[in-house]
């Protein structure tokens, strides 16, 4: 079961998520298998593999959204899944969660009142305005979602994530289906709001180039990390030129390793 000793939030040094024998099983299959990692505060770390790796039940399982899952798992210092985490945590899912009947303005006052409940509305006010200039939709405000590109509505998801300013972002492939113009845009807010807000980022992706961007990267393969480090280390260590080639090495390791069991 998993370990629910609750614990206040820690100094700035402890990681913002901290996993140990992290596991979850859906059905017959094992998805995650007793796997360990931290995510540090003030940075971005880079969740990579192929699809049906694990990354989405990862990142589930850390906002608290995952059933059946064992391990210890904390968030901020407090079990994932805690009530007092719901403000602190911004999380996008691949597919967007807004309401195509609303305006991008109207998505934002809304969930903005449900995330923010004790702000004025003032404060809620100033919170979506800045929201909307962070994804730069402010040209959009008043469109309904529904009229919007599909790259327009990941970002109105994207600026849902970003009210309240949280401390831990979790955002799963938050850049698939955008131009390369949007795409470097968009990385570089990831960055603004890691460096400059102190913030713990949480990024998944199947798109190998893309982990050149993070500070750190968790390369998963079959529910397990295969590998936790910077990208230039994960580089030198392997001897390639590119992380895709350090992946790639690092699979044909564990897979010659397999068929020697």
């Amino acid at each position: 079961m998993m370990n629910y000793d609750s614990a206040p939030s820690g100094p700035p040094d402890d990681p913002a998520v901290h996993a140990r024998g992290l596991t979850v099983v859906r059905g017959p299959r094992t998805v995650l298998r007793g796997i360990d990692f931290d995510v540090p505060r003030g940075q971005i770390t880079g969740l990579l593999g192929p699809s049906g790796c694990g990354k989405s039940t990862l990142m589930r399982a850390t906002v608290g959204t995952q059933a059946k899952v064992t391990g210890t798992l904390q968030v901020l210092g407090l079990p994932a899944g805690s009530p007092a985490l719901r403000s602190r945590i911004g999380y996008v899912t691949q597919d967007p969660s807004v309401y195509l009947d609303l305006t991008a303005r109207q998505n934002l006052d809304y969930f903005a009142a449900v995330l923010l409940p004790h702000a004025s509305r003032a404060d809620r006010h100033a919170q979506v305005t800045a929201a909307l200039a962070d994804v730069d939709l402010e040209d959009h405000a008043d469109a309904l979602a529904g009229n919007l590109s599909g790259g327009q509505v990941s970002r109105v998801s994207l600026a849902v994530a970003l009210l309240g300013t949280p401390d831990v972002l979790v955002l799963d492939e938050p850049t698939v289906g955008l131009d390369p113009v949007l795409r470097r845009d968009l990385w570089d807010l990831f960055h603004r709001i890691a460096t400059e807000r102190g913030a713990a980022l949480l990024i998944s992706s199947h798109v190998m180039d893309e982990a050149e961007r993070c500070e750190r990267l968790l390369l998963m393969r079959e529910g397990r990390i295969i590998a936790d480090d910077a990208p230039d280390a994960l580089r030198e260590r392997t001897g390639t030129g590119t992380v895709e080639e350090a992946f790639l090495k690092i699979v044909d390791a564990e897979k010659a390793k397999e068929a020697l069991r």
